[in-house]
């Protein structure tokens, strides 16, 4: 039996969604990764959408920031108090206490000063921070076996 490496799963994962998609959360990744050496990578494949965790331990509660691929988009989640960050331009969305997201549009929404800004401020927030000198590691934390479908329904 061959066993795949975790990079190999979380490709398989990708692949589930629509090209489109999978090439925005591929530069996504890229992008966030390139900012963030030394990150644990948390794989999340759940029932409602593919989770991918970056932070400084292999806990879910040690996540930062999260990618959650949907369908049609993907959205940045701010994790670590997100309802405190200074958002001036008003780009965090949600409800809750704790998290906030933004969609991402295109991977260029990363680009953006005010997204950039965001994401050095929650890194500066991070306790414990992301320790650059560590190699990043790519864990797969859950794959669930019931999922919604992962590319949207076709138009007839």
């Amino acid at each position: 039996m061959k066993t795949s490496t975790p990079q190999q799963q979380l490709d398989g994962f990708i692949d589930k969604f629509s090209p489109e998609i999978a090439s925005q959360v591929r530069i996504a990744m890229a992008r966030l990764l390139a900012r963030l050496p030394g990150a644990m990578v948390l794989v999340y494949d759940n029932y409602n959408a593919l989770a991918i965790g970056f932070g400084p331990g292999a806990r879910v509660r040690d996540a930062i920031f999260s990618l959650a691929v949907y369908p049609r988009w993907i959205s940045l989640f701010f994790l670590k108090d997100g309802t405190r960050l200074p958002d001036p331009g008003k780009l965090l969305k949600g409800r809750g206490r704790v998290v906030r997201h933004l969609v991402l549009d295109s991977p260029d929404t990363l680009e953006l000063p005010a997204v950039k800004a965001l994401i050095r401020e929650a890194l500066r927030r991070a306790s414990p921070p992301i320790d650059p000198a560590r190699p990043s590691r790519l864990i797969i934390k859950s794959v669930s076996v019931k999922q919604r479908p992962r590319r949207p329904p076709q138009k007839t």
